[in-house]
């Protein structure tokens, strides 16, 4: 659907309804994370109505320095990514690959002043290989990247659960916000 700029004439309810409908990301849940947990599983966060999904987790802390992993449903094989990085005061550019590992490792970073996760997910409630693209930003180490990955399984999943690789996490909302089919 085209953009439709709006002049002088009278925004009727059936623009804004269309408009508003057809927005790129649909808000899908937000959860709060808790208190000095070791694991937050997101429950019914994929369904049908989506097939592409952005989760963001910012607002927490973590009570170390710690990569956080995601792993879908119960599904504990079959994760492959790989991170490319470039330390920021060298420039020197890294990378770091997971063949057949239990979960996708470094989706977000968190230490005792914040947390960041911001993942995509490309068709993870289907019956298809699930792909996973997210930025890595370390903020300790000082390191900066991109991370990509496939979890080869054809499970319908509904749910995630993000750790961290030591510590616990306090705080901060998951938000799940699905890519509207066209």
């Amino acid at each position: 659907m085209a953009v439709k700029t709006f002049g002088t004439e009278v925004l009727t309810s059936a623009d804004t309804n269309t408009y508003l409908a057809n927005s790129g990301l649909v808000y899908v849940k937000s959860q709060t994370v808790g208190t000095t947990v070791s694991s937050v599983t997101v429950s019914s966060a994929f369904s049908t109505d989506y097939d592409n999904y952005r989760i963001i987790y910012t607002g927490g802390i973590s009570s170390a320095t710690a990569q956080l992993s995601m792993t879908l449903g119960s599904t504990a094989s079959n994760y492959y990514n790989s991170i490319i990085y470039c330390l920021y005061s060298t420039g020197a550019v890294l990378g770091i690959g997971n063949n057949n590992a239990a979960s996708w490792t470094y989706i977000g970073y968190g230490s005792t002043a914040t947390v960041m996760v911001s993942c995509d997910l490309f068709q993870p409630f289907l019956t298809k290989n699930t792909l996973m693209s997210s930025p890595h930003v370390q903020f300790a180490g000082g390191v900066g990247g991109t991370n990509q990955g496939i979890l080869i399984d054809t499970t319908s999943y509904t749910s995630f659960t993000l750790t961290p690789t030591s510590g616990t996490l306090t705080g901060g909302t998951i938000t799940v916000y699905g890519y509207r089919k066209a």
